[in-house]
């Protein structure tokens, strides 16, 4: 599981003795101007997004921070801390990306290994991932950010986020095959009795409430997908759209460079596609052999609307369909 965040008193404490007063952040004598944030579920390619963004010229993506996570991963799992503190939550979020965004030898050592695997082969760069003296943009990829982009953009008004879409049923495949993932359903992780409704967990009503403890993995991977893509749903309905850019995951490793040059054009910059050449697309629709007809079935009946809302026909009308012919 990626690194738990600490206590909710904990991040209370920490807004309290934040600065009251607004502030531009400057990192290594820049100041941070529209920086990009990608977001997703689980396993919806945002790692692909990640490489291409921090091979790029003038970039300097980061991903999974301790300093980010702590934070984030405190929004997410009990929304209320930042919606009750309005822009103190803005101001240690943006603490929290002024320490992580620092570009030094020291600053490196904190970034997880997947991090560092986003800028290339071992060895390609050694010391800092990225030249301070050329970096005029910032960026930011860390897992489960999702639930914390009201805050970012009450934290960077000018912030363009990036969202990534996939197949419900291929990121289902690919949650359970990550511990770390699975890791987030055992008992006393996220508490449904403290937060109720649970945008994290995808729990939003009493019956799934009250069926969550005996639910099969499939299942509650699948109110997780769910819960995203509603979020992202909403974030698309109530974001202009110079801030905000949907990418889908099967076009991204089908078409890669029809979809890098649309994310350069938003993003206002050139963007590498050194990262996505001979990107792997075995993953699309993998789902047919890698789910069992059951767990088909449990995803398709929980997350049914949105598959046919985002353009996935679910398996189960097609054989319906192919029946009665």
């Amino acid at each position: 599981m990626h690194r738990s965040a600490p206590p909710g008193d904990t991040l209370k404490v920490i807004m309290k003795s934040a600065r009251s007063a607004p502030h531009i952040l400057v990192i290594n004598g820049t100041k941070v101007r529209r920086p990009v944030f990608i977001v997703g579920a689980p396993h919806s390619g945002t790692g692909l997004l990640a490489a291409a963004i921090k091979r790029s010229g003038g970039f300097h993506l980061t991903m999974g921070r301790p300093g980010v996570l702590r934070v984030t991963y405190a929004f997410a799992r009990r929304p209320s801390i930042a919606t009750e503190r309005g822009q103190g939550a803005a101001r240690v979020l943006r603490d929290a990306y002024a320490q992580a965004w620092q570009i030094s030898p020291r600053g490196c050592l904190e970034c997880p290994p997947e991090c560092r695997a986003l800028g290339g082969p071992p060895g390609a760069r050694p010391g800092p991932c990225v030249d301070d003296r050329g970096t005029h943009r910032y960026a930011d990829a860390s897992p489960d950010l999702l639930y914390s982009v009201d805050v970012v953009f009450d934290a960077f008004p000018d912030a363009q986020v990036l969202q990534i879409i996939r197949d419900g049923r291929d990121v289902v495949a690919d949650m359970l095959d990550d511990e770390q993932c699975l890791a987030w359903f055992k008992p006393g992780v996220v508490n449904l009795d403290d937060v109720f409704p649970n945008p994290f967990l995808g729990v939003e009503d009493v019956t799934e409430r009250a069926r969550w403890p005996v639910a099969a993995a499939a299942v509650k991977c699948a109110l997780r997908w769910r819960g995203s893509v509603r979020l992202s749903a909403r974030l698309r309905a109530q974001t202009p759209e110079e801030q905000l850019y949907t990418v889908r995951y099967e076009d991204l490793v089908t078409r890669p460079s029809r979809v890098i040059e649309s994310v350069a054009d938003y993003l206002g910059t050139p963007v590498s596609k050194a990262a996505l050449a001979g990107v792997d697309d075995r993953g699309v629709g993998a789902w047919r052999d890698r789910l069992t007809p059951r767990q088909v079935t449990q995803v398709e009946r929980i997350a049914g609307a949105e598959l046919r809302r985002l353009g996935y026909p679910p398996a189960l009308r097609l054989a319906a369909a192919v029946a009665s012919r």
